[in-house]
């Protein structure tokens, strides 16, 4: 058995334009009842609102088939202080994933101080999170993206630009618990009840989803309809398995064959 961990920006569709075939290669893993979550390092949006978007593009999914770096940090930061408070540099995702995992939202004394991308902090919003990590609260990000690009084809600052200014000023460094952090990663893995070896990261990044799934001993697919091309890969340590131009290209037939999986077991789920 196979299941895959799935990119989503320049993996399944570029700024609001779905990529073609990925809707076919994803609807039949739906159909199929094929294990698979979309991994995103954008913390905005809701999982509800990522569903509603994709179900406009033509893939029909549920929360469930969507995990957010936003739903990471908060299931990381309940495991680690049930009921805790944090300050937020973020948007509706973000806020929404730790209220449902326990958390309450302050402007005083919290116990962290998480960062995820937004377009409404301000000089105000960043000296009262630098005081409050001067003050004892950790500082954590949901991801160390530099940048992102706008639906407009755009690029604007991420989240990883927002910490490292805070990094600097406090002399702090900062916790992250998105890709290609093994937190998010291994959670989602674990959460679709697969081995590490029945699992397949798609991504068109180098830096987030293929080191992390290469880190993990997962199977890794580098998508060439995002941000990396073909000739970038040799500057690095690590490789993909696999380079496709699109996922429209994949079959998972052809990978279960290809990777000898017919007879793979899900005994090693809780390593």
């Amino acid at each position: 058995m196979l299941g895959y961990l799935i990119d989503m920006d320049g993996v399944i569709y570029r700024g609001r334009e779905l990529i073609t075939g990925a809707d076919r290669f994803i609807n039949e893993l739906i159909k199929r009842r094929i294990p698979f979550s979309f991994l995103t390092n954008n913390s905005q949006r809701a999982r509800r609102d990522v569903v509603t978007r994709l179900r406009q593009m033509g893939i029909s999914v549920g929360e469930e088939n969507v995990y957010t770096c936003a739903v990471a940090t908060a299931r990381y930061l309940a495991s680690q202080k049930p009921g805790g408070t944090a300050f937020v540099i973020g948007e509706g995702g973000l806020l929404t994933a730790l209220h449902r995992n326990g958390f309450s939202i302050v402007d005083r004394d919290p116990d962290y101080v998480v960062v995820g991308e937004g377009r409404t902090f301000n000089a105000e919003i960043l000296e009262a999170a630098l005081n409050m990590i001067l003050g004892g609260a950790k500082l954590v990000a949901t991801n160390l993206d530099p940048n992102c690009p706008t639906a407009g084809g755009a690029t604007r600052p991420g989240c990883g630009a927002i910490v490292a200014m805070l990094e600097a000023a406090s002399g702090v460094k900062a916790f992250s618990v998105g890709k290609p952090s093994p937190i998010m990663m291994r959670d989602a893995r674990k959460l679709l009840g697969l081995s590490a070896e029945q699992t397949v990261m798609i991504g068109d990044t180098m830096e987030t989803d293929i080191l992390g799934g290469v880190q993990l001993g997962y199977h890794t697919i580098l998508t060439l309809t995002g941000g990396t091309r073909r000739d970038e890969v040799e500057r690095y340590a690590y490789h993909p398995e696999m380079i496709v131009e699109s996922i429209a290209d994949l079959d998972h037939d052809a990978l279960v064959e290809g990777w000898g999986m017919h007879h793979a077991t899900a005994e090693n789920t809780a390593a």
